[in-house]
């Protein structure tokens, strides 16, 4: 698990587009190994992080929730 992401379910403040990403980038660089791609990299490395940050959006708007994070 990655530890610097956070979560981003929360019924009343819904996450940001700077959250989601970031959220997408650390999971990315986590399975990737790296923490900056070469540029060999730097295009796949780049499209992984948005189809992250995109299913994130897919699941969150999807979600359905009883009770609120933490609860």
């Amino acid at each position: 698990m990655c530890r610097s992401i956070k979560t981003l379910r929360d019924l009343e403040v819904p996450p940001t587009e700077e959250e989601i990403r970031a959220a997408a980038l650390q999971y990315v660089r986590k399975i990737s190994g790296y923490r900056s791609p070469s540029r060999a990299n730097a295009e796949v490395f780049e499209g992984a992080v948005e189809e992250v940050a995109e299913a994130t959006r897919k699941l969150l708007a999807t979600l359905v929730v009883k009770t609120p994070a933490g609860v």
